[in-house]
């Protein structure tokens, strides 16, 4: 039996007294992180808040086994939040329904959550109607046209059903249930209304594909107004991929289990403090990006120069040669050495001990200069 399928659905409760604690880390947690925000200037906010809604449309679409385009999703969300990172790459319309999603969500986190909101964001995310090579029903709640809705894994004639969801018939019933009780006055608190309408909504699994991006969304909408602010620092998401395994397993459980859901509701908390916990890295890291350009104020340096360093400083794999600078700065070979041979008369640049065509370069340590 699915928690659906109980007499009682959807009068969810939970242990008041084991969630006391961890909750309590969690609010003090989010309270630190955006005190450590506000401190910092209105540039290096962007830059976060720019860095994590990225993560968060990417690591949500790779929970799911798909793959984005990174520079197309960063330059999508530079483009609608107006910040400048330069040359933009032109995303495609896959990137651009994502990118939609998760800024209507957090951005417009105060506004009633209906279900024509919900179908602008599923047609945003499968423009085609098609997700991969079969066509589903996009902008509506699903039929059950070709079955049941099952969530399986493993090969073709040896798979096993993980999850079934309530039948189609159902669902206008039960989504104006989870729509009335998502747009209540919250009695309890944000965070934890967040981790029940992420498993609500998933296990309601109102659409054809895209459930769980959405429930992700959603889930972020309520984090959102916990903080009363449409400003991310954190990603939620980008932590549920490290732990996906987890993630899957704590969902299965909870849903083949009682309306007693204390157990999601603890990895649900944990999860959030492990994310939050992890977007300190991504403070350090942008913060020692704003000294490199600070240490680096009084040199003259052009718009290719700028656009490559970045990429240095944003985590570039492999080693910096005179080809992928060129290929990155989208220029000639020739250029690319001028460049590159500037900023290390500079002591921006360091050159490594290659030598001829693997000759490459690495960014100095400008702080101790």
């Amino acid at each position: 039996m699915y928690i659906h399928q109980i007499p009682e659905w959807p009068r969810f409760e939970w242990r008041q007294e084991r969630l006391a604690q961890p909750l309590a880390g969690v609010r003090y947690r989010q309270g630190r992180m955006i005190g450590h925000m506000e401190a910092l200037g209105f540039e290096l906010r962007q830059e976060a808040v720019l860095h994590t809604l990225s993560e968060d449309v990417l690591k949500s679409t790779e929970i799911e086994g798909e793959k984005l385009d990174a520079a197309q999703v960063r330059s999508s969300i530079a483009r609608r939040l107006g910040i400048d990172i330069g040359a933009l790459k032109p995303a495609d319309r896959a990137v651009e329904g994502v990118v939609e999603m998760m800024l209507d969500a957090t951005g417009n986190y105060d506004e009633p959550l209906t279900a024509e909101r919900l179908f602008g964001w599923h047609a945003s995310l499968f423009p085609t109607g098609r997700s991969g090579l079969i066509r589903i029903t996009a902008g509506a709640w699903r039929n059950d046209g070709t079955g049941p809705m099952q969530v399986v894994s493993g090969p073709i004639g040896r798979e096993h059903v993980h999850f079934k969801a309530p039948p189609a018939a159902r669902l206008r019933r039960e989504m104006r249930m989870f729509l009335d009780w998502f747009n209540k006055t919250a009695t309890v608190d944000p965070v934890l209304k967040a981790a029940q309408a992420h498993l609500w909504f998933v296990t309601i699994h109102p659409f054809d594909d895209g459930n769980g991006r959405m429930a992700r969304a959603i889930a972020d909408m309520s984090l959102a107004r916990s903080e009363n602010s449409p400003q991310r620092f954190y990603s939620m998401s980008a932590q549920i991929q490290q732990e996906r395994a987890a993630y899957y397993n704590a969902l299965e459980r909870t849903q083949k289990g009682t309306l007693d859901i204390t157990p999601w509701m603890e990895w649900f908390l944990g999860c959030l403090g492990r994310a939050i916990d992890g977007a300190q890295t991504t403070l350090a890291a942008i913060l020692a990006k704003a000294r490199f350009w600070d240490a680096i104020a009084g040199v003259a340096i052009n718009e290719r120069q700028r656009l490559v360093l970045n990429r240095l400083l944003d985590g570039f794999e492999g080693k910096l040669t005179t080809s992928k600078y060129a290929k990155l700065a989208k220029c000639s070979q020739d250029t690319a050495l001028r460049d590159i041979l500037a900023l290390a008369e500079h002591g921006i640049l360091i050159r490594g001990t290659e030598r001829g065509r693997s000759t490459s370069y690495a960014l100095a340590d400008v702080s101790a200069a």
